[in-house]
């Protein structure tokens, strides 16, 4: 019997580590083993050390262990392919081609990934063989609670359509119904905790918590019960001498106690390792220290020869000690200040990377020197609240104690429930007919419009001039880049029959000219600003490049790049803090060059960033105190 294992949790907190790692553990150990992500942002190759893609592929020097990333791209064309064969032998290449189109929306998209993605659950082989472990790294918790609720919520809008029109927005139900019974199949095998294993990792801050708690109670919600943990990232008892690291791991002490109080399930403990998990002779060595026990830390690297790290520049900024920063403010802040009339920053990068403490802390900062403010996320994590201590809803409400600042979020259910009613009402209103209602409502039910109306949302915010500047906390790169690529492509790939049963040549004028404003303002460097947020580390880099050469395409370019997490000198107090930082080094003197934008560096603090105070303080660290002119 194949055992799948999912490994879910907030982004960043190295869920595809501790996947890889178990994945080689188990092919160690004889399994014919099988890993897949179904991260947009893959960084399977990666931690690999070689090329992986859209197909089964061999792990160079593990034998029995086999990848795949699931390319969303190839997986609609092949989704769509799969749908429309027996229509192209029953009806004329005219009607062939509006269904076509009709499939070319971007619900299309996320579906065909999933469709992929439950391929493994419903026959676990590869041809040559059964898999005997099948582990799937995930997208952020937020993304993935949504794959794995979508096969309820399809089954549910499939037997609907067959009720009405026989139409959905992903094909004919008439040809989707292989599908369906796979989805069917696939809930069951999920909700057998013979069959499958939820892992959360997590590391031990508020955040991550808060995270794994909610995805949890979901999951139960969705009678998925068989789950686990893994707390990654506890620094080590021997640096105790570190006073950086040393405070980190009290604080870090406080949520382990709370995190065996309030998620009672088996759990493993991994300690933050002095070097990065990279190749497979480091996911066999951080094997033993996961599964075995094993006490030392196997991945500390020796210094080149003649390297020491006291002669490191500190490449911090100011740290917890107080000295002077090294940031250049003079190239810095003119992508942060509004300029042709307003600002709009996007905050990047992958998950974990900070991208929201980053967000909070410029836009607090930003309102503090007279500029009208708008923080919002499209993260459906959404963690703004926890970091600026305030309670951050669906309207956009003003932050107590912040002048000049106003917060808010994009929720997809929320969006998608007003969005629906917004364009019945509009129907009704021009008097349509009942029969016309009914099919608009069929189409409206679909789980795709709520990423449409997510989408719509994210236009409106973008195309408001009522602030000086707005702040964009966003989703992990995957779910970004899709999110910024939409309205680049709206003629072609959001063929929207909603706006089109309202109004199609009108409507869809007016989205077009809002939508190549949008554009215009996001490809303007006087009027926007990318900011990727990564750690100086080789993943969240490589992905930060990935996302840079991706946007390129779309006439996006880097306008800042924020290294966080960036260890300051007194680390340097033990060996553990030594080679972490030297590491840190080597990779920081890349950056410049590589994205051709100015770098903003975070220090590691020894305690969370986490309300008002504390994020004016940072402000006031990274950007200045005098207020901009």
């Amino acid at each position: 019997m194949t055992h799948f294992r999912f490994f879910s949790g907030k982004g960043g907190v190295g869920k595809t580590s501790m996947a890889c790692t178990t994945a080689v553990y188990h092919a160690d150990a004889g399994r014919r083993t099988l890993i897949v992500t179904t991260d947009p942002a893959s960084n399977l190759s990666d931690v690999f050390g070689q090329p992986i893609g859209h197909a089964i592929t061999p792990i160079v020097g593990v034998p029995n262990l086999f990848a795949m990333e699931i390319d969303a791209d190839q997986a609609t064309a092949e989704y769509i392919d799969h749908a429309m064969e027996p229509i192209r032998a029953a009806f004329p290449p005219q009607i062939v081609t509006v269904m076509e189109e009709q499939m070319s929306g971007p619900c299309t998209a996320e579906v065909a990934a999933f469709d992929r993605f439950t391929d493994f659950i419903d026959v676990p082989s590869d041809g040559g063989g059964v898999f005997e472990v099948v582990i799937f790294d995930t997208a952020p918790t937020g993304h993935t609670l949504r794959l794995i609720a979508l096969p309820v919520e399809w089954t549910r809008s499939i037997d609907a359509a067959e009720q009405g029109s026989g139409q959905t927005c992903i094909g004919p139900t008439a040809a989707i119904q292989d599908a369906k019974h796979k989805y069917e199949r696939a809930v069951a095998i999920m909700r057998d905790p013979a069959a499958t294993t939820f892992t959360f990792v997590l590391q031990p801050e508020a955040t991550s918590l808060r995270e794994t708690r909610r995805a949890m109670d979901e999951l139960h919600t969705l009678g998925i019960t068989s789950q686990d943990l893994i707390v990654n990232g506890v620094v080590p008892a021997e640096e105790a001498g570190n006073p950086l690291f040393a405070a980190r791991r009290t604080m870090q002490m406080g949520y382990l106690a709370q995190i065996a109080r309030e998620l009672p399930l088996p759990t493993q403990q991994m300690p933050l390792l002095s070097g990065e998990i990279t190749g497979v002779e480091r996911l066999r060595a951080v094997a033993g220290l996961l599964f075995a026990g094993d006490a030392t830390d196997p991945l500390t690297p020796a210094l080149s020869q003649g390297e020491r790290v006291s002669d490191l520049s500190s490449p911090a900024g100011r740290g917890a000690g107080g000295e002077d920063t090294n940031n250049d403010l003079d190239a810095i802040l003119p992508r942060l200040l509004p300029d042709a009339g307003r600002r709009t920053i996007f905050f990047a990068g992958k998950g974990g990377v900070g991208k929201t403490v980053a967000s909070c802390v410029t836009a607090v900062w930003l309102a503090r020197q007279g500029f009208r403010t708008l923080l919002l996320t499209t993260d459906p994590a959404a963690h703004l609240g926890d970091v600026l201590g305030v309670p951050v809803g669906d309207a956009v409400a003003p932050v107590p104690g912040v002048p000049n600042l106003s917060v808010t979020k994009i929720d997809p259910q929320a969006a998608g429930a007003a969005y629906k009613a917004r364009i019945l009402a509009d129907a009704r209103a021009r008097g349509r007919s009942a029969e016309s209602i009914a099919v608009m409502q069929e189409e409206l039910d679909s789980p795709c419009t709520e990423e449409i109306a997510a989408f719509d949302l994210f236009i409106d915010y973008a195309a408001q001039d009522d602030w000086d500047v707005i702040v964009f906390d966003t989703a992990p790169t995957g779910h970004t880049l899709r999110m910024l690529e939409l309205p680049m492509d709206w003629s072609q790939q959001l063929d929207v029959k909603v706006f089109a049963s309202v109004d199609g040549a009108v409507a869809d004028d007016v989205a077009k000219a809002r939508f190549a404003g949008v554009i215009a303002m996001m490809r303007d460097p006087r009027q926007s600003t990318f900011a990727f947020v990564l750690y100086p580390e080789a993943t969240p880099i490589l992905e930060a490049a990935r996302a840079a050469d991706e946007l390129a395409t779309l006439g996006l370019r880097p306008g800042l790049v924020v290294a966080n997490y960036v260890l300051p000198p007194e680390a340097d107090a033990t060996p553990f803090g030594r080679t972490r930082r030297a590491m840190q080094a080597r990779y920081l003197a890349e950056l410049p060059a590589r994205f051709a934008a100015p770098v903003l560096s975070i220090p590691l603090l020894p305690h969370e960033v986490k309300g008002l105070d504390l994020l004016t303080a940072l402000g006031a660290q990274l950007y200045g105190t005098k207020v901009a002119v």
